[in-house]
């Protein structure tokens, strides 16, 4: 299920939701919504996907 990735993308990372929804999807209320229930399309889950595998929090990065 996308949402409990992106809880634990958050708690990993110490994101704000809607800090993640700008970046993930351009939609700051994206994670609040999901929350409730909205269920994504496939190319929103896609790039949500990529967004969180290609992430480097710039905190880590070398």
């Amino acid at each position: 299920m996308l949402i409990r990735t992106i809880e634990k993308f958050l708690r990993t990372h110490d994101m704000p939701p809607t800090r993640f929804g700008r970046l993930a999807a351009h939609d700051p209320r994206f994670v609040l919504d999901l929350r409730m229930g909205r269920e994504p399309r496939a190319e929103t889950v896609k790039r949500t996907e990529h967004f969180m595998n290609n992430y480097q929090d710039s905190t880590h990065a070398g």
